[in-house]
C-alpha cells in the first residue's frame, strides 16, 4: 500500500487558507524536479570534443575569407608594364609563382591554435587573424604593376584560369549617390486657360450616350437611351429637332462632312442613314448580330465603319447598303473606332484590352498594340500631329502612326497620372488640350505634350438624379476647339469654354512633377 500523497492539498486544507500562490509555487517545484535533467544536461550524452568544433571552425573560416585576405596591396601602373609569370620545375625547392602576393602557404589559418586548444572562440579567431599578419609581413614589396593571384594548385607558366582576380588600390566610385542627377528632359507643359461650364442642357429623358457636331459648326446632335435623336443650336443651345426610329439605346452617332447624310447605331443591332434635308431614314445596313457600341465614317471614301458586342468591326458602303468587308479578330467587343486619310485609316480599339491598326486596302489587321491591360473604350486622332491616343481603366497612353506596312504605331509615353476608373470618353482639339471623361463623373483636362493633368473637375448631377449617375459617356468639341460638349448620365448635355478673364498668375495649372521612372509600356 503507498503511502498518502501529502503534496497534494485536501478539500479542508483548501478550505483552511491554501492560497492558489502556494499551489502554484508547489506545483512549479514538481515540474521543475522532473524536468531536472534537462536543464541541467544530461549525464549520459557524450562530451563535446572541443579541439575537433574548433578545428572545423577554422576550416569554415579558411575557405570562407582566406582569398580575401590573402591579397597583398597592389596598384594599377603604367599600361606599358606587363605582368611575369615565373616557371619552376618539378626539382625546384624556391616558390613556384614570381608574382607579388602570391605564395605557396595553403595551412589551414588557426590549426595550431586548434591544436593547442586555445580556451575560448575569440583566441581562435585572434590566432587566425595573427597567422594573416605574419604572412602579411612576409610579402615582399610589390611594383607598380596588375597584381593577379591564382588559385592554389595552379601551374606557373600556364594561362591562367577564368577566376583570374584583379585589385586596384584605388577603386572607382561608381555609387550613385556620388553621380549627380541629370535634369528631366520631359517637355514642361504650356499653360492653358482653365475650362469653365457655362452651360448644361436638359431635354433627354435617359442617359445621353453619343454626342457629334455638324461639319458647319452651327448644330449638333446627341443620342440618347430613350431611343432619340435630337439636334440642338450650338450658339443657343436651343432644341431644334427630334428624330425617332430606334427601338433601343443610341449609342453612337456620326455627321457626315461630304454628303447631307447622318449615320446613327444603337443596341438594337440597327445602323441607319438619315437624310437631313427630309429628316427621315433612307438606308438600313443590316449585318450586326449584336448591339453596335461604335460608328466612324472614313473622311475621304464613302465608307461607314460600325463595331459592336460581335466583336467585329464591319465596312459598309455608304450608298449600297452592302458590307464590303468585315474586319474580324478581336476576342471581346469593339468600344471605339476611329478612321483617317493616310495608313492605318482605321483603328479600333476593344474591351478585350488592344488596339488594333487595319490596312483597309487589304481588309486585314496591320498591327496590334497589347500596351493596355484593361479594355479600351475610347480612341482619338490629334487634329495635326500623326498620333494616336487610347483611354482604359489603367491608364491613357499617346502612340505615334507611321504609315509604312499599312499603318505602324509606336508608342510614346503614358499620361502622368491615373484617373482610376473607367475612361468612357477621349477628345483633343488642336491647341494640345485632350479631355477625358471618367465613369465616376470626373472630366480632366490633359496636356497633350506632356501629358501632364493641369485641370480636374467632377460633375454635380442635375437635382432628381442620383449620385451614382454622375457619368461622362461622350465628349466632342465643335470645330474651333473652343468648345466642348460632354453627355452624362444624368440625362444632360454640359458645355464648356476656357475662361477668357484666367491668366498664368490668377490661375494657375496643377503643379507640374517630372516623372522620374517612367515605364515602356
Amino acid at each position: 500500500m503507498s503511502p498518502p500523497d501529502h503534496s497534494a492539498p485536501s478539500r479542508g486544507d483548501l478550505a483552511t487558507g491554501t492560497t492558489i500562490r502556494s499551489l502554484a509555487e508547489r506545483s512549479a517545484k514538481r515540474t521543475h524536479e522532473m524536468f531536472r535533467t534537462s536543464y541541467l544536461g544530461n549525464p549520459l550524452l557524450p562530451p563535446t570534443h572541443e579541439s575537433s568544433v574548433k578545428l572545423k571552425m577554422s576550416v569554415k573560416l579558411r575557405d570562407g575569407y582566406e582569398n580575401v585576405r590573402s591579397f597583398g596591396d597592389a596598384v594599377v601602373g603604367d599600361a606599358a608594364e606587363t605582368v611575369e609569370l615565373g616557371t619552376a620545375g618539378p626539382g625546384t625547392s624556391g616558390p613556384r609563382s614570381s608574382v607579388p602576393g602570391v605564395t605557396e602557404d595553403t595551412t589551414i589559418p588557426g590549426l595550431d591554435a586548434a591544436t593547442n586548444d586555445p580556451s575560448s572562440i575569440t583566441d581562435l579567431i585572434d590566432a587566425i587573424d595573427g597567422d594573416a599578419a605574419a604572412r602579411d609581413r612576409t610579402k615582399p614589396k610589390t611594383s607598380n604593376a596588375l597584381a593577379v593571384a591564382l588559385s592554389p594548385g595552379t601551374v606557373p607558366g600556364s594561362k591562367p584560369p577564368n577566376s583570374v582576380l584583379t585589385q586596384f588600390k584605388k577603386p572607382h566610385e561608381q555609387s550613385a549617390q556620388l553621380i549627380p542627377r541629370l535634369a528631366s528632359k520631359w517637355p514642361k507643359p504650356k499653360w492653358h486657360q482653365p475650362w469653365k461650364l457655362y452651360r448644361v442642357i436638359s431635354g433627354h429623358m435617359g442617359w445621353v450616350r453619343s454626342v457629334t457636331v455638324d461639319p458647319s459648326n452651327e448644330w449638333f446632335a446627341t443620342g440618347s437611351a430613350d431611343r432619340t435623336i435630337k439636334i440642338w443650336d450650338l450658339a443657343s443651345g436651343q432644341l431644334k429637332l427630334t428624330l425617332t426610329g430606334h427601338i433601343e439605346q443610341v449609342t453612337g452617332i456620326a455627321v457626315s462632312d461630304r454628303h447631307p447624310y447622318m449615320f446613327s447605331c444603337g443596341l438594337d443591332k440597327q445602323v441607319k442613314c438619315w437624310d437631313l434635308e427630309y429628316n427621315k431614314v433612307i438606308r438600313h445596313y443590316h449585318g450586326h448580330l449584336s448591339g453596335v457600341y461604335a460608328l466612324a465614317l472614313h473622311p475621304e471614301l464613302d465608307v461607314l465603319m460600325t463595331g459592336g458586342r460581335d466583336s467585329a468591326c464591319r465596312v459598309w458602303d455608304m450608298r449600297t447598303k452592302t458590307q464590303a468587308m468585315c474586319l474580324s479578330g478581336h476576342d471581346n467587343t469593339v468600344g471605339a473606332i476611329v478612321a483617317q486619310r493616310e495608313n492605318p485609316q482605321v483603328m479600333t480599339g476593344s474591351y478585350d484590352s488592344t488596339v488594333k491598326l487595319w490596312d483597309l486596302t487589304a481588309g486585314k489587321c496591320a498591327n496590334t498594340l497589347t500596351h493596355h491591360k484593361k479594355g479600351v473604350r475610347a480612341l482619338a486622332l490629334h487634329p495635326t500631329d500623326f498620333s494616336l491616343l487610347s483611354a482604359s481603366a489603367d491608364n491613357i497612353k499617346k502612340f505615334g502612326l507611321t504609315s509604312d506596312a499599312g499603318g505602324n504605331a509606336r508608342f510614346k509615353h503614358n499620361m502622368l497620372r491615373k484617373q482610376k476608373t473607367i475612361v468612357n470618353s477621349l477628345s483633343v482639339n488642336e491647341d494640345g488640350v485632350v479631355v477625358s471623361g471618367g465613369d465616376n463623373g470626373s472630366v480632366w483636362f490633359w496636356d497633350y505634350e506632356s501629358g501632364h493633368c493641369f485641370q480636374e473637375h467632377q460633375s454635380k448631377v442635375q437635382p432628381g438624379s442620383m449620385e451614382a449617375e454622375a457619368g461622362v459617356f461622350a465628349s466632342t468639341f465643335d470645330k474651333t476647339g473652343t468648345r466642348l460638349i460632354t453627355v452624362e448620365a444624368d440625362k444632360t448635355i454640359k458645355m464648356w469654354k476656357p475662361d477668357e478673364d484666367a491668366s498664368e498668375e490668377t490661375h494657375p495649372n496643377i503643379p507640374f512633377v517630372p516623372p522620374k521612372d517612367m515605364r515602356r509600356f
